[in-house]
């Protein structure tokens, strides 16, 4: 059995609070944790990594982002929410080959892997043909990264259960660090009857479920949470995405059902959906988690993410939002985001036994020293750069600031021509 000694870090757990644990030590087997305290013994033939000076804490969760849209990145940074679905949605995504999803789910994976985001809710709506979906799944495993695959049918209803059922017995039907979700349109997007047959099929397969729900408004959002409770549709293992528009008692609604959100807070102020729903969806006791949604008008990377979320909820008119802390940033960035894509029992945290995913930061840099609060410093300082080593389920995927099993200069070289082609395709058009 595999064992890694992470020796001498400032380890920060996260569970059920942040906290600093000190200087101590992390030691995995078999990919899991198997023990935190200070000065563990090295064990022969252990791995062992010099933490020295380094903040160790359990590796970040992105709980909804659409993934291949790698190669698009920065391609409607003032764009407007009407705007992306016709440029993006309308006009570039109809150009997307299979290969073209395959290099943006590969190199966005890869860019969570680099930035410390273990965990990724790949929300998939670029299902054109069988090989667009068998593409991202690939592209997903050959990453290393945990991930849950959001499927979204993109053809008619009526071949929404085979090919739904196709997807998840030819790639899901035994364990391994991707599994599958259904990112369901319904029902504020199309018609109810095609969210009856979404919400059917992941029952048929015993998954969850994933949904842009509550961010188009509070008439769209009323009658679309009416929709859900009235069908007997308010349930668990949901995630609610963008859910702005959400009156308090709605939001009690969400929490009593054991909803959770998915806030991307970058997009919901740029793109017009909303006020982040951060410190409101946390007052109801739903979990809160951060999301990066797309990178044509947002950062890739969580540091972003928690700073904003951070820097909103603070902001909030009459000083409401002055209660969030960094921690609280850093909670749903991690063991809170965990629990929202129904992994917070696997992984978000340094508890015994679950899954080895981590992140170790530098702090010998100008931006991270001399840091009094290690968590403030996580939430306020650091970014991309401070990301020195990162596992996955025990396996280091990223050592000494480089990812160790992909040729990134290929991985870039393939997203540059995909993204010619799709931006080509879409002028010809």
């Amino acid at each position: 059995m595999a064992i890694t000694l992470i020796k001498n870090g400032i380890v920060v757990d996260t569970e059920p609070e942040p906290v600093v644990l000190g200087r101590v030590d992390v030691r995995v087997e078999g990919g899991r944790i198997a023990e935190v305290g200070p000065d563990l013994p090295e064990v022969p033939g252990a791995e062992v990594v010099d933490a020295t000076g380094m903040i160790v804490l359990p590796g970040f969760v992105d709980s909804h982002r659409h993934t291949w849209q790698a190669g698009i990145r920065a391609i409607g940074p003032d764009i407007t929410f009407g705007g992306y679905l016709q440029r993006v949605l309308g006009e570039l995504a109809p150009g997307y080959r299979p290969e073209d999803v395959y290099a943006g789910n590969l190199a966005g994976a890869l860019e969570c892997l680099d930035a410390g985001i273990t965990t990724l809710l790949d929300w998939s709506h670029v299902q054109f043909t069988p090989e667009h979906t068998d593409s991202a799944v690939r592209a997903l495993r050959e990453s290393g990264i945990r991930a849950i695959f959001g499927y979204c049918h993109g053809g008619p209803r009526e071949n929404l259960r085979k090919e739904g059922h196709r997807v998840h017995d030819e790639h899901f039907g035994t364990a391994g660090l991707v599994t599958m979700a259904i990112a369901a349109l319904g029902p504020e997007i199309v018609s109810e009857d095609d969210a009856l047959a979404e919400w059917r099929l992941a029952r048929e397969l015993d998954l969850p479920v994933t949904a842009h729900l509550g961010g188009h408004g509070r008439e769209s959002s009323t009658k679309g949470l009416a929709f859900l409770e009235a069908n007997g549709l308010l349930a668990p293992r949901t995630t609610y995405v963008h859910a702005n528009h959400y009156s308090d008692d709605q939001l009690k609604l969400i929490a009593d059902s054991g909803g959770g959100v998915s806030v991307s807070p970058v997009d919901e102020m740029t793109l017009g959906i909303g006020y982040p729903i951060t410190g409101r969806a946390r007052a109801a006791g739903i979990p809160a988690s951060l999301s990066v949604d797309s990178v044509t008008c947002a950062p890739g990377d969580m540091f972003s993410l928690m700073r904003t979320a951070f820097t909103l909820e603070r902001g909030r008119p009459d000083g409401q939002g002055m209660g969030f802390r960094t921690r609280d940033a850093l909670r749903m960035a991690t063991i809170e985001g965990a629990e929202v894509v129904g992994l917070g029992d696997t992984v978000g945290s340094l508890r015994v036994g679950k899954q080895a995913d981590l992140v170790l930061l530098r702090t010998g840099t100008l931006g991270m020293a001399a840091a009094h609060d290690p968590i403030g410093a996580v939430v306020l300082n650091a970014d991309t750069s401070a990301v020195d080593t990162v596992l996955v389920g025990g396996r280091v995927v990223k050592r000494g600031g480089r990812l160790l099993h992909h040729d990134v200069t290929e991985v870039l070289a393939r997203l540059a021509e995909s993204a010619h082609a799709v931006v080509t395709s879409a002028s010809r058009s």
